[in-house]
């Protein structure tokens, strides 16, 4: 089954600089990372429970064009558009949700075997299926970890949940909203390709529920109008109203946090 939100892709000409922009603008630290030797990129990643935000670059072009997210980064990047350019969703059981969305007339592609190098030298795998093309209009892919070691590992996962980010303590990704031209036939994409409902589409905007966390559309052109991401802080801090900033070519909504107690 989709469990949530995976990872949000945003495309960065330098992931280092760019984790500093995101600590110094919304508040979320960047705690690792590593390279894709077979795709030529290079990623930084902030951690909000088991979604996280993946700030991606390249470093080496001439190989990008060999996997799918790298080809959108490549694009993106020779486009001057630096920002979203893919998510994907969870899935606990790829092959069955995969056989499940073939059978309802899912063009998603083939579960391909991944992986990363991080910087102590172990190696993060994954698998995921892609949908036929990838964009932030475009339907998520799905990808499912292998749940061993210093990310995927029990202890990792119970440690990064109570990761205290700047914004306030521990946070998580609540809610993501994403520019389309035409909102019912981005929805008619969503649930064709990965089963995903938008129970209330029509042109005004739609929202659908995946696993805790919600995925809005609304009418825009993805190229001029970021993609907005909703964080909830989960600690307690010095009341303060919500607010909203622009960083890494995102719009960042950052919900009041609980007020400190007394």
């Amino acid at each position: 089954m989709l469990l949530g939100l995976d990872h949000l892709v945003v495309a960065v000409t330098d992931p280092d600089a760019a984790a500093a922009e995101l600590e110094a603008s919304v508040g979320l630290t960047c705690t690792g990372g590593g390279r894709h030797p077979a795709w030529g990129t290079f990623n930084r990643l902030a951690w909000l429970g088991d979604t996280y935000v993946e700030l991606i670059g390249l470093f080496d072009r001439s190989i990008a064009p060999n996997g799918a997210v790298s080809a959108a980064v490549l694009a993106a990047l020779d486009a001057g558009h630096a920002g979203l350019v893919a998510y994907a969703v969870a899935s606990d059981a790829l092959d069955a949700d995969l056989e499940r969305m073939r059978e309802g007339g899912s063009a998603l592609g083939d579960v391909e075997l991944r992986s990363r190098t991080r910087p102590d030298g172990e190696v993060v795998r994954w698998r995921a299926t892609f949908p036929p093309a990838l964009g932030p209009s475009e339907p998520p892919f799905v990808i499912e970890h292998e749940l061993v070691g210093a990310e995927w590992g029990d202890r990792a996962r119970d440690e990064r949940a109570e990761l205290a980010h700047p914004v306030g303590g521990p946070a998580r990704v609540a809610a993501i909203e994403l520019p389309v031209p035409d909102i019912e036939a981005a929805a008619e994409a969503y649930l064709q390709t990965v089963g995903i409902h938008f129970p209330d589409a029509d042109p005004r905007g739609a929202a659908a529920t995946v696993g805790s966390q919600v995925v809005r559309l609304r009418h825009g052109a993805p190229l001029w109008n970021p993609a907005v991401v909703e964080i909830e802080p989960l600690g307690f801090a010095p009341a303060r109203a919500a607010l909203e900033v622009d960083a890494v070519g995102l719009r960042w909504r950052i919900r009041a946090p609980r007020p400190t107690t007394s």
